[in-house]
């Protein structure tokens, strides 16, 4: 194994593991789905419940898969998708840095996410092991087309805050 080898393993597995963190609050800390519906509901994500199923759902099994380095591509694109819609709809508004509830985090996820399907996952992956390949630019390509795509189409179709105005 090499020193990149070992250096995207540590990274996939922390950033995935990571992602995966999020997803498993969702479902069982706090006020688990129900809760999370509300809170995205409350962000203009409707329904709020089904986007808190697919969001924390997303968010375990691409941080799982980009952790073993599997499917790295796809899980790539799943990140970058739900990082594009969690920046715009919950932290767009905070500006950039994460002291201020900014999407400084969600945009960091993102860049690995494409990094590591640009470079591929490393010798010690699922993805090597199996003879997927090691990376390209057709893997960075799929992740960058298909989790924009996602994340762009998520929000066309379910995105509908309250206007400003409008009571509560």
């Amino acid at each position: 194994m090499t020193a990149l080898d070992m250096g995207l393993l540590v990274l996939r597995v922390a950033t995935g593991l990571t992602l995966a963190a999020h997803g498993y609050v969702k479902f069982f800390r706090g006020g688990k789905i129900a809760g999370t519906g509300r809170w995205f509901d409350s962000m203009g994500m409707r329904p709020g419940r089904v986007h808190a199923l697919l969001a924390a759902s997303t968010e375990v099994v691409a941080g799982v898969l980009f952790a073993l380095g599997f499917l790295t591509p796809l899980a790539a694109a799943a990140m970058i998708a739900l990082m594009i819609v969690a920046a715009w709809t919950s932290h767009r508004e905070n500006g950039f840095f994460i002291v201020s509830n900014g999407w400084e985090y969600n945009f960091i996820l993102a860049v690995i996410a494409f990094s590591v399907a640009t470079t591929g996952p490393g010798s010690a992956s699922i993805d090597e092991v199996a003879g997927f390949g090691t990376g390209s630019w057709q893997s960075a390509l799929i992740a960058l087309v298909v989790g924009v795509g996602a994340g762009l189409a998520q929000l066309a179709l379910f995105y509908r805050p309250q206007p400003a105005d409008a009571p509560s």
